[in-house]
């Protein structure tokens, strides 16, 4: 089982536990199905627009462990009611972590 960290929107925080992402992670489903079930080590925000705390956090985690980054449904808009809209600073996120971490953890983009 591969360890994985979560990032989540700092903005959608105080409405949502991350209830699903858990759930979806521990299942090995959605936007785990490329992993399987995954050991979530850590479950952290962005740090606020636009994405401020993305890099260290995330290399944080790899640095405890993490195998896989995942950034949340939250942040990529992929949520199945559709009442979530992308990060508008998306494009720059992706940007960094496939420039910074791609070679140190697999990243997946969405957890359901």
């Amino acid at each position: 089982m591969k360890k994985a960290g979560i990032i989540r929107c700092l903005n959608t925080e105080a409405m949502c536990p991350g209830t699903a992402c858990f759930k979806m992670a521990k299942e090995g489903k959605m936007g785990f199905e490329s992993v399987g079930s995954v050991e979530v080590i850590g479950h952290v925000t962005c740090g606020g627009c636009p994405g401020k705390q993305i890099l260290p956090r995330a290399e944080k985690m790899i640095e405890k462990g993490a195998e896989v980054i995942v950034l949340s449904s939250c942040i990529v808009g992929k949520h199945p009611g559709g009442r979530y809209y992308p990060c508008p600073f998306l494009p720059q996120i992706k940007q960094i972590l496939e420039t910074h971490i791609r070679d140190k953890a697999q990243i997946i983009y969405g957890t359901h």
